[in-house]
Protein backbone atom coordinates (compact mmCIF):
# COMPACT_ATOMS: atom_id res chain seq x y z
CA UNK A 1 0.00 0.00 0.00
CA UNK A 2 2.85 2.29 0.94
CA UNK A 3 4.30 1.95 -2.30
CA UNK A 4 1.45 3.40 -4.55
CA UNK A 5 2.92 6.57 -5.57
CA UNK A 6 5.35 4.55 -7.73
CA UNK A 7 2.42 2.40 -9.39
CA UNK A 8 1.42 3.06 -12.93
CA UNK A 9 -1.97 4.54 -12.26
CA UNK A 10 -4.11 7.35 -14.07
CA UNK A 11 -4.86 8.92 -11.05
CA UNK A 12 -0.80 9.91 -10.30
CA UNK A 13 0.31 12.80 -10.67
CA UNK A 14 3.97 13.85 -10.89
CA UNK A 15 3.31 15.74 -7.12
CA UNK A 16 2.65 12.70 -5.90
CA UNK A 17 5.68 10.95 -7.56
CA UNK A 18 8.17 13.90 -6.41
CA UNK A 19 6.68 13.52 -2.65
CA UNK A 20 7.47 9.77 -2.61
CA UNK A 21 10.83 10.34 -3.37
CA UNK A 22 11.25 13.41 -0.72
CA UNK A 23 9.76 10.93 1.74
CA UNK A 24 12.48 8.24 0.60
CA UNK A 25 15.39 9.72 1.20
CA UNK A 26 14.31 11.57 3.84
CA UNK A 27 13.83 8.09 5.53
CA UNK A 28 17.29 7.15 3.98
CA UNK A 29 18.63 10.17 5.38
CA UNK A 30 17.54 9.98 9.06
CA UNK A 31 18.96 6.39 9.81
CA UNK A 32 22.28 7.52 8.11
CA UNK A 33 22.53 11.09 9.24
CA UNK A 34 21.53 10.06 13.13
CA UNK A 35 23.86 7.44 13.06
CA UNK A 36 26.32 9.20 11.83
CA UNK A 37 25.77 12.09 14.53
CA UNK A 38 25.15 9.83 17.10
CA UNK A 39 28.93 7.88 16.51
CA UNK A 40 30.68 11.03 15.84
CA UNK A 41 28.96 12.62 19.22
CA UNK A 42 29.67 9.23 21.40
CA UNK A 43 33.27 9.56 19.45
CA UNK A 44 33.63 13.17 21.12
CA UNK A 45 32.06 12.62 24.59
CA UNK A 46 34.56 9.45 24.88
CA UNK A 47 37.69 11.35 23.64
CA UNK A 48 36.96 14.68 26.10
CA UNK A 49 36.44 12.05 29.34
CA UNK A 50 40.09 10.52 28.33
CA UNK A 51 41.76 14.18 27.76
CA UNK A 52 40.43 14.96 31.03
CA UNK A 53 41.87 11.80 32.47
CA UNK A 54 44.81 11.61 31.12
CA UNK A 55 45.04 15.53 32.48
CA UNK A 56 43.88 14.57 35.91
CA UNK A 57 46.46 13.34 38.55
CA UNK A 58 45.57 11.84 42.46
CA UNK A 59 47.93 14.12 44.87
CA UNK A 60 47.87 13.88 48.89
CA UNK A 61 47.06 16.51 50.51
CA UNK A 62 46.19 17.45 54.06
CA UNK A 63 43.49 18.96 55.94
CA UNK A 64 44.56 22.46 57.04
CA UNK A 65 41.46 23.67 58.67
CA UNK A 66 38.61 22.26 60.55
CA UNK A 67 34.90 21.95 58.66
CA UNK A 68 33.27 25.03 60.28
CA UNK A 69 30.71 23.76 63.07
CA UNK A 70 27.47 23.60 62.03
CA UNK A 71 24.45 23.18 64.73
CA UNK A 72 23.15 20.38 62.49
CA UNK A 73 26.27 18.52 61.85
CA UNK A 74 25.75 16.26 58.71
CA UNK A 75 26.51 12.50 59.25
CA UNK A 76 30.47 11.51 59.16
CA UNK A 77 29.88 10.03 55.19
CA UNK A 78 28.74 13.39 53.94
CA UNK A 79 31.25 15.90 51.98
CA UNK A 80 31.72 19.46 53.41
CA UNK A 81 33.82 22.52 52.02
CA UNK A 82 37.48 22.44 53.69
CA UNK A 83 40.85 24.11 53.30
CA UNK A 84 43.54 21.45 52.25
CA UNK A 85 47.39 21.68 50.95
CA UNK A 86 48.89 19.97 49.08
CA UNK A 87 52.04 19.76 47.26
CA UNK A 88 52.15 20.02 43.35
CA UNK A 89 54.80 17.42 41.17
CA UNK A 90 57.56 20.50 40.68
CA UNK A 91 57.60 21.03 44.57
CA UNK A 92 55.63 24.09 44.83
CA UNK A 93 52.86 24.09 47.60
CA UNK A 94 49.18 25.21 47.09
CA UNK A 95 46.12 25.60 49.40
CA UNK A 96 42.65 25.47 48.25
CA UNK A 97 39.09 24.46 49.19
CA UNK A 98 37.42 20.99 47.72
CA UNK A 99 34.49 18.73 49.40
CA UNK A 100 36.42 16.93 52.36
CA UNK A 101 34.58 14.26 54.50
CA UNK A 102 32.72 15.65 57.43
CA UNK A 103 34.85 13.95 59.98
CA UNK A 104 37.89 15.08 58.42
CA UNK A 105 39.91 17.01 61.10
CA UNK A 106 42.90 19.22 60.84
CA UNK A 107 46.04 17.01 59.63
CA UNK A 108 43.59 14.29 58.61
CA UNK A 109 45.30 12.79 54.77
CA UNK A 110 43.09 12.47 51.76
CA UNK A 111 43.67 12.42 47.98
CA UNK A 112 42.47 15.19 46.30
CA UNK A 113 42.56 15.47 42.01
CA UNK A 114 44.50 18.03 40.06
CA UNK A 115 44.51 19.27 36.75
CA UNK A 116 47.46 19.80 34.57
CA UNK A 117 48.06 23.74 36.08
CA UNK A 118 48.32 22.05 39.81
CA UNK A 119 44.36 23.47 40.88
CA UNK A 120 42.19 21.44 42.22
CA UNK A 121 39.64 19.57 39.20
CA UNK A 122 36.92 16.66 40.21
CA UNK A 123 37.81 13.39 40.05
CA UNK A 124 37.70 12.40 36.31
CA UNK A 125 34.48 9.91 35.37
CA UNK A 126 35.36 6.32 35.03
CA UNK A 127 35.36 3.79 31.98
CA UNK A 128 31.58 2.86 33.18
CA UNK A 129 30.48 6.40 33.23
CA UNK A 130 32.19 7.49 30.06
CA UNK A 131 31.09 4.84 28.51
CA UNK A 132 27.11 5.27 29.64
CA UNK A 133 27.26 9.02 29.15
CA UNK A 134 29.04 8.32 25.67
CA UNK A 135 25.98 6.35 24.68
CA UNK A 136 23.38 8.20 26.08
CA UNK A 137 25.07 11.25 23.81
CA UNK A 138 24.92 9.18 20.97
CA UNK A 139 21.37 8.28 21.22
CA UNK A 140 19.94 11.90 21.92
CA UNK A 141 22.16 13.21 19.06
CA UNK A 142 21.33 10.12 16.96
CA UNK A 143 16.89 11.25 17.69
CA UNK A 144 17.81 14.92 16.95
CA UNK A 145 19.55 14.30 13.92
CA UNK A 146 16.78 12.07 12.51
CA UNK A 147 13.73 14.21 14.04
CA UNK A 148 15.25 17.37 12.51
CA UNK A 149 15.56 15.15 8.95
CA UNK A 150 11.96 14.24 9.41
CA UNK A 151 10.89 16.68 10.57
CA UNK A 152 12.16 19.10 7.98
CA UNK A 153 10.20 16.30 4.99
CA UNK A 154 6.90 16.66 6.98
CA UNK A 155 7.33 20.49 5.85
CA UNK A 156 8.11 19.50 2.67
CA UNK A 157 5.05 17.44 2.46
CA UNK A 158 2.65 19.69 4.04
CA UNK A 159 4.01 22.57 1.26
CA UNK A 160 3.46 19.82 -1.37
CA UNK A 161 -0.18 19.41 0.02
CA UNK A 162 -0.97 22.91 -0.25
CA UNK A 163 0.04 23.03 -3.37
CA UNK A 164 -1.99 19.87 -4.47
CA UNK A 165 -5.63 21.29 -2.62
CA UNK A 166 -4.82 24.47 -4.76
CA UNK A 167 -4.54 22.80 -8.02
CA UNK A 168 -7.50 20.62 -6.62
CA UNK A 169 -9.86 23.52 -6.26
CA UNK A 170 -9.19 25.45 -9.87
CA UNK A 171 -9.33 21.45 -11.52
CA UNK A 172 -13.07 21.61 -9.33
CA UNK A 173 -13.65 25.08 -10.30
CA UNK A 174 -12.96 24.30 -14.14
CA UNK A 175 -15.24 21.15 -13.74
CA UNK A 176 -17.99 22.90 -12.34
CA UNK A 177 -18.38 25.56 -14.80
CA UNK A 178 -18.56 22.88 -17.19
CA UNK A 179 -21.10 21.10 -15.55
CA UNK A 180 -23.50 23.94 -14.86
CA UNK A 181 -23.15 24.44 -18.40
CA UNK A 182 -24.33 21.38 -19.52
CA UNK A 183 -27.26 20.85 -17.02
CA UNK A 184 -28.56 24.51 -16.97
Amino acid sequence: MWLWRWRRNPLRRTCDVVEGWILLMAWVLAVAGGLVAGLLTAGAIQHNAEQARAQSRPVQAVVVQEPPEDSARPSSSALVWGTVRWTAPDGSTHTGRTRIPASANPGTQLTVWTDGRGTLTHPPASAADTAFQACLGGLWASAAGAGLVIGGAKLVQARLDRRRFVRWEEEWARVDAQWRRKTG
